[in-house]
């Protein structure tokens, strides 16, 4: 990646718009998955004469649309030939961009277009190095106004990603959100779950009577759930595995983590761990939801609910 051609200051807050473009093959869509991830709104493949109206929507939208990416490439045929002369009315009227330019080489090139067999853009029925060959030589003035070059020849997905997530990213943008989950086996596990914890090892509060139509967020019933060594040990546990793991996805950059926690209903231990793991990781400081997918399934009685 080569140097910034200018240092230029984005506040958080402020509208930010990339342009993407480069050679066919070198790796814009995947750049551009990476920054939807970071909460940008992308448009592949717009014609570089409506950029500036697009833009001027996006600033009026009333702060719903400050991150945005456009992709403008040699797919837009006869509309590439303005893109320069707009880049530079752009640079005239002092409208802040910063243009992502994404290459490789002529080799890697050629070799993603023969594994994915299909036809270069400006080569449809020629030789692919023919098309590689012309369209370098037609991004050659587009290519001199980039902010950041990105090579990807030999470039691995995950290092690529580091690199956009360091040029583009936020603090807020970065983060990874945590899903923790409680749920019932016998209503089936949840397809989305990134761990999945089952505590019907736990003490049972559903074969005492007075706590049987209550849930494990009611006092009386996680009180009695915590008494027992078992889960005193096993809380133990649980909590050094996350201040292990949790850093770990964080570094390597997962965007959504799901903890999921079974019992047999749904409606006590589960819901107990669950708002345990909430808790833990919410002093910790991220960014954490909690949600009881199957306690309502459940003979939970009315007077009790609020405290739910």
């Amino acid at each position: 990646m080569s140097e910034p051609k200018q240092e230029q200051q984005v506040k958080e807050d402020a509208f930010r718009l990339v342009i993407v473009t480069g050679m066919s093959g070198g790796g814009k869509t995947q750049a551009c998955r990476y920054m939807e991830d970071l909460g940008y709104f992308c448009v592949d493949n717009l014609p570089p004469v409506f950029i500036p109206k697009f833009v001027e929507l996006c600033r009026h939208s009333g702060g719903h649309v400050n991150k945005v990416v456009l992709v403008v490439d040699t797919r837009s045929r006869e509309f590439f030939d303005l893109f320069v002369h707009i880049l530079d009315d752009m640079d005239r009227d002092d409208l802040p961009y910063e243009m992502l330019y994404m290459d490789a080489s002529d080799a890697a090139i050629i070799r993603r277009y023969k594994e994915t067999r299909r036809r270069h853009p400006m080569a449809p029925s020629s030789r692919i190095s023919e098309g590689v060959s012309r369209e370098r030589e037609r991004l050659a003035p587009v290519r001199a106004k980039a902010t950041y070059i990105i090579d990807t020849s030999d470039l691995r997905k995950v290092d690529l990603r580091d690199k956009i997530h360091r040029l583009f990213g936020s603090a807020e943008g970065e983060q990874m959100n945590i899903n923790v989950l409680s749920f019932g086996f016998k209503f089936g596990m949840p397809l989305d779950a990134d761990m999945v914890l089952d505590v019907r090892f736990l003490p049972n509060p559903f074969y005492i009577d007075s706590m049987r139509h209550k849930s494990g967020a009611v006092k009386e019933v996680s009180d009695y759930i915590a008494s027992w060594p078992v889960t005193q040990e096993f809380e133990r546990r649980l909590d050094s595995l996350l201040d292990f793991l949790v850093p770990q996805y964080v570094k390597e950059g997962k965007s959504q983590f799901v903890i999921a926690v079974g019992c047999t209903g749904g409606m006590h231990r589960s819901v107990f761990i669950a708002k345990h793991i909430f808790d833990r990781l919410t002093a910790k400081g991220y960014p954490v939801k909690l949600e009881h997918r199957d306690l309502m399934k459940n003979d939970v009685r009315e007077h009790v609910r609020e405290e739910c």
